[in-house]
């Protein structure tokens, strides 16, 4: 019966959704469909009436990405992303359908029946057709006013979406190639804007109370909240500093104006306004968390402790400090403390996101890469729309080498937190791994715009990509670089090599061969060094270390290089050794052991009746 409850109350809702669409209230509509989804992710109907309450064109399209992948057959999804761009044009997807008849179509085809209607003319010349013409006009009318009227306006008024009858509705996991498993979402003060993930990079969490406000207030303080929803810092000071005018003994207005400036990175003024809060009522906890905040903003070194614990103080009950303890301590390296702050932070805000991604990076702190990764789950089924777990996902992914779900996690941290060049050049990474050579220089491109010089030890990847690629030119630039940040590094030493083979820089490449030489480790880097030295000293015309580097090559095991790799030895030496270097063997006879050179035939004897003498030796003058 609760399952029956809760359907009846989600079908209420999402009427109450379409109808704020249609009276044009779209923060409504999009209020509502949010709710929705926080009890249903899997509902691909509520995430295309999501997209069409939202703003810009990056929330209409993640919506819609997000439906399609919820119901891939879903054509309303595809034709708003093909529309959107999103999507290619597909002949196979119709256009949307028409809810009414064209008068110009209608107009065109009497034009195109013209001469029937000379035919018609000849027929109606007799009474009787004139009659009958008469009766079908007026059937026809009805049929008009029938099908041209009527029925499109029933057509219109059912044309909302409906909720079919069925089971009630069972949570799943969200459908995610992450392997987390969803656990149900508790709703705290009102659904977490789309807004917020689209468009900003951080997620304001709810307000830490709700005083009541006068009646003259109420109005201007609805209009601040809304700025907060959006993130829009600016209007949202402007209006508390008008409400500030007026309820000028409320603690909790100059604490939200901090809270705001804290948002927009701007520490002093800040500070300025949590100390006008503790100035109004210094038994409020809030501002004391704030300066913590500012503090460590404005000065790593800083230490918040006191802080933390006079807002403790004030208000134990106050799960954000926990919280807030929490990383401070992790980024100390206080792992143990960290947890007990977590444990406390959790019982205070069960389900919380942000507390799932705290223990997440704790344990990442304390190397413990399975549960940092089982927390890290945790809190993307928790709240899909948070951008800090994408981050955190990618990294673990690509530390797990797990580079398929490191790309789609750092794709979509990159798509809506697009200001972190490092973010960027990770993707590249993962990119890179998978084979995927034109995303990867791609990503880095786009990461070195933001900041250039902040990115070396990534450019090893893209050098290696554009190797890949053949565009030689490129990767001996970015290869330089990577060999000058990690002289040790094997990968970075072959990429180089293989760059300035292709740019015909055969001296340089061998320097880097012979570099190689001291830092390969294994039989495959071994085969590796070898066969790129004989490809060198080829092109150096020192044939004789060629041919060892070949000869070298070919005593190593078979499977240490490629099929390819020992081709191509066998077919360099054949070209290099003639055939005469090379010992012919000697034929062993039958039964008898071989000779280096083989004996002269005996002469036959030939009988004669008289014995000849041998001839005395004539000395030599």
């Amino acid at each position: 019966m609760t399952g029956e409850l809760k359907e009846q109350n989600n079908d209420t809702i999402f009427q109450d959704a379409v109808d704020a669409l249609r009276r044009g209230d779209k923060p409504r509509a999009k209020e509502l469909l949010t709710l929705l989804l926080k009890t249903d992710q899997n509902n691909p109907t509520y995430w295309i009436w999501l997209s069409a309450s939202v703003e810009s064109s990056k929330e209409r399209t993640y919506c819609l990405q997000t439906a399609l992948k919820l119901d891939p057959e879903n054509a309303t999804a595809k034709r708003g992303l093909i529309l959107l761009g999103a999507l290619p044009p597909d002949e196979t997807i119709q256009p949307f359908p028409m809810n009414r008849p064209r008068a110009w179509e209608e107009k065109l085809l009497l034009a195109h029946e013209k001469p029937k209607e000379r035919g018609l003319r000849v027929a109606m010349r007799s009474p009787l057709a004139r009659l009958g013409g008469l009766s079908i006009i007026g059937v026809g009318l009805c049929a008009i006013i029938y099908f041209g009227v009527i029925l499109p306006r029933w057509g219109t008024i059912e044309l909302a979406p409906t909720n079919t009858p069925g089971p009630s509705p069972t949570f799943t996991a969200t459908p995610t190639i992450f392997g987390a498993t969803a656990i149900p979402t508790q709703v705290f003060s009102g659904p977490t804007p789309l807004s917020a993930f689209l468009a900003e990079t951080y997620t304001p969490t709810p307000l830490y109370v709700n005083t009541p406000r006068s009646a003259g207030s109420v109005d201007q303080f609805r209009i601040a909240m809304e700025a907060y929803k959006k993130g829009d810092w600016d209007a949202f000071i402007e209006n508390m500093q008008l409400l500030e005018r007026t309820e000028a003994e409320s603690a909790d207005i100059p604490y939200y104006i901090g809270e705001a400036y804290r948002f927009k990175g701007d520490t002093t003024r800040a500070a300025s306004a949590y100390n006008r809060s503790i100035d109004l009522d210094p038994k409020f906890a809030p501002p004391y968390l704030g300066l913590a905040r500012v503090g460590l903003m404005s000065n790593p070194k800083f230490n918040p402790d006191k802080l933390f614990q006079d807002a403790i103080d004030r208000d134990p009950n106050f799960g954000e400090i926990y919280l807030e303890r929490a990383r401070y301590r992790t980024g100390k390296g206080d792992i143990a403390d960290a947890l007990e702050d977590l444990d406390l932070a959790e019982q205070i805000m069960p389900g919380s996101p942000d507390v799932y991604l705290a223990y997440a990076e704790a344990y990442l702190a304390d190397n413990d890469q399975e549960k940092a990764l089982e927390y890290a789950q945790k809190a993307y089924s928790a709240d899909i729309l948070n951008i800090p777990t994408y981050k955190l996902l990618g990294d673990l992914y690509l530390d797990n080498e797990d580079y398929e779900n490191a790309v789609e996690a750092l794709r979509l941290y990159t798509t809506y937190g697009n200001e972190d060049a490092t973010g960027f050049a990770k993707l590249g990474k993962a990119y890179y791994y998978l084979g995927e050579y034109e995303n990867a220089v791609s990503a880095i491109d786009n990461g070195t715009k933001i900041n250039r010089n902040g990115l070396k030890k990534y450019y090893v990847y893209r050098g290696l990509s554009n190797v890949e690629l053949e565009n030689f030119k490129d990767a001996e630039g970015d290869l330089n670089v990577a060999v000058d940040e990690d002289p040790k590094s094997f990968e970075a030493r072959l990429g180089y090599t293989k760059a300035l083979y292709g740019v015909n820089k055969f001296g340089s490449a061998f320097l880097q061969v012979e570099a190689m030489r001291s830092l390969a480790e294994t039989d495959e880097q071994k085969a590796l060094e070898l066969y790129w030295r004989g490809k060198i000293q080829e092109e150096r015309n020192d044939i004789r270390d060629a041919i060892k580097a070949w000869q070298d090559l070919l005593k190593l095991d078979a499977d240490v290089m490629t099929p390819e790799m020992r081709k191509e030895a066998q077919d360099r030496l054949n070209e290099l050794l003639p055939p005469t270097i090379t010992p012919t063997p000697t034929r062993t006879p039958k039964g008898g052991a071989s000779t280096a050179t083989p004996k002269p035939a005996t002469p036959t004897r030939t009988k004669s009746p008289t014995p000849t003498r041998t001839p005395t030796a004539t000395p030599t003058p």
